[in-house]
């Protein structure tokens, strides 16, 4: 099985790119942009770009891109510093893969079905931790 190593550095670039100036939010974009060209399968090869869409001015910036393979790409920028956009793909198993998400001051906040969810936290725990939120312990006397 051939390992995906783009998956294990993406975060890290994300971090990195958002916290820079607006300009490099235009390189986090093109970067999004190459990520999702590299996940493509080989019959992939083909695809054409179907829109293409680029402003700048002073107050933000809007991206978007769509191929015939089925990758929409789309994303806005502010002045502040804010961005927020989605994008996705058809799976290789034939599976629609959508993800938005927003970047702002608190970081990068990605929201889709396909992302990973932390369990439920188990009922024996909310209870420990009601009971230590009712019982909190008593003053050491020294």
């Amino acid at each position: 099985m051939k390992k995906n190593r783009s998956k294990r550095y993406s975060s890290t670039i994300v971090i990195e790119v958002l916290k820079s100036n607006s300009t490099a939010m235009f390189k986090f974009l093109i970067l999004a942009t190459l990520l999702a060209f590299a996940a493509a399968s080989d019959s992939d090869v083909n695809a054409e770009v179907k829109s293409y869409v680029n402003n700048m001015d002073a107050e933000g910036f809007s991206y978007g891109l769509e191929t015939t393979n089925d990758i929409s790409i789309r994303s806005a920028g502010h002045e502040n510093g804010d961005m927020n956009g989605f994008y996705a793909f058809t799976s290789p198993e034939g599976e629609r893969v959508a993800i938005s998400y927003t970047a702002d001051e608190n970081g990068y906040h990605p929201e889709s079905e396909w992302l990973p969810t932390p369990p439920p936290i188990p009922d024996h725990i909310l209870r420990a931790i009601e009971y230590i939120r009712t019982h909190p312990p008593k003053p050491e006397i020294k």
